[in-house]
């Protein structure tokens, strides 16, 4: 079967690719099972070696890396450069921590000696989603392999020219074939890769559905497996707020990708002292938002991804204003070429409503006006979701309150944007998935955390 990569900007075909027969899948799945026999054996010192040297292959060549992610799913090319950027700090920081994140850890017991060892499981594979064509693997795989494991990477077909390359970045510095190994196969063969006894666990970023299929089949396996699937990331913005901060952080948060984020800010939740003023200066802002073209320095909004995500999107805004939202900004798609989605404001926005009860992955705001901050935090966790979740106060003591103790999510932010850092696990609850990634305790999630006690 042939898949095709299209420029959402442009519409113009970029390649077309051929996906593996039973054979050539086969044979990967083997290639990295025998890499791991030996990758597990060499020591962290060589491993973090090499993890910096992909880390300055990364920065040297950021403007080529960026321009092809750009190409392919429509991503502003200065966001594709922060991208590839990140992409080198996650390098770096493991290759820097991952020995004393997996060191052994004595316990004190009535043994002569016993004591926690972290080993590698074998291969892992990762499903992986077009947004952050180059992140969203890092940030699963430089931790993988770190720990001694092996990689294999099924990535999302429209972004195949970057899963190539990111294949050929980690042989291009030295690491070995097998090492991480990039799988083209169709959606209906995921199963099968999970299914092979050299696969030892599975991590997946995507849709609620994508995520309960390979939960689904991991656990028919009984491995091992890490989901991170989206959210619907509300924005508390409280009386005593920063308005000048709040509204900025809100644009750039709702906007970012395209609007096309996991933890991008989706619902805003206004105390109504401020909800006018809130609302007139968030309008203003996202009006502004240039869209266009994704290379241009001044574009702040390319094409989503695909056309039919594109048209999905715009069918979740007609079904909430027929059901009484009001669009005061956006709602239409434009005329001409690309896959274009202007940013877009609803407001009475209630239960029942897709915008209410559905992740929207684009560039459209979802606006609440409540009588005060106990109304605020309950419309915050009227999801099914749980990714993040922000507070914006001047009572630092009171935004930390409800980030900790009333907001259920799984990451929590007072006064900024929710975001991920190699430094804090990232992860989320409820139909936003379970297992986490980054940190120690991402490290840890494909391990085998081995109790080792020995009696005299």
């Amino acid at each position: 079967m042939s898949i095709t990569a299209i420029n959402p900007a442009t519409e113009q075909i970029i390649a077309t690719y051929e996906t593996l027969d039973n054979s050539q899948l086969e044979g990967r799945i083997n290639g990295a099972q025998q890499r791991f026999q030996e990758w597990k054996k060499v020591p962290f010192q060589e491993r973090s070696r090499l993890m910096n040297a992909l880390a300055e292959e990364l920065r040297n060549n950021v403007e080529e890396y960026a321009k092809l992610a750009s190409q392919e799913m429509g991503k502003t090319f200065i966001s594709a450069k922060g991208e590839v950027n990140k992409c080198a700090w996650v390098c770096e920081y493991y290759a820097e921590n991952a020995h004393t994140f997996l060191a052994d850890e004595r316990v004190n017991t009535a043994a002569q000696k016993s004591y926690v060892s972290y080993q590698p499981l074998g291969v892992i594979l990762g499903v992986m989603p077009w947004n952050y064509p180059y992140w969203q693997v890092f940030r699963f795989a430089v931790p993988a392999l770190m720990a001694g494991n092996t990689v294999l990477m099924k990535h999302a077909p429209n972004v195949q020219a970057c899963a190539q390359l990111i294949e050929k970045m980690f042989r291009k510095v030295g690491f070995p074939e097998g090492l991480l190994t990039n799988i083209l196969i169709e959606t209906e063969a995921v199963a099968s890769v999970i299914a092979h006894p050299f696969v030892k666990a599975v991590t997946l970023t995507g849709s609620e559905k994508a995520g309960s299929a390979v939960a689904s089949e991991a656990g028919k396996h009984i491995k091992k497996a890490v989901l991170e699937l989206g959210g619907s990331d509300p924005y508390i913005i409280l009386e005593d707020a920063d308005l000048d901060l709040a509204v900025e952080v809100c644009v750039k948060g709702r906007l970012k990708n395209n609007g096309q984020s996991c933890i991008g800010a989706k619902r805003f939740i206004v105390v109504d002292a401020i909800y006018d003023e809130f609302l007139a200066r968030f309008k203003d802002k996202m009006a502004a938002a240039k869209m266009g073209d994704p290379f241009a320095e001044d574009t702040v909004l390319g094409p989503l991804a695909r056309p039919d995500l594109r048209d999905n999107l715009h069918r979740q805004v007609q079904e909430s204003i027929e059901k009484g939202a009001q669009c005061i900004l956006g709602g239409k798609i434009p005329d001409g070429v690309g896959s274009f989605y202007p940013a877009t404001i609803l407001t009475d926005v209630k239960p029942g409503m897709p915008a209410y009860e559905e992740e929207l992955f684009g560039p459209v705001a979802a606006l609440f006006s409540v009588k005060d901050e106990a109304a605020a935090i309950q419309i915050a966790n009227d999801t099914n979701f749980g990714l993040g979740a922000a507070v914006f106060t001047q009572d630092i003591a009171r935004g930390e309150r409800i980030a900790k103790e009333e907001l259920e999510a799984g990451s929590c932010f007072v006064n900024g944007m929710v975001g991920s850092d190699p430094r804090l696990p990232f992860g989320g609850i409820n139909i936003s998935g379970y297992g986490r990634e980054l940190s120690h305790y991402g490290i840890r999630e494909f391990t085998n955390i081995k109790t080792v006690s020995i009696q005299q």
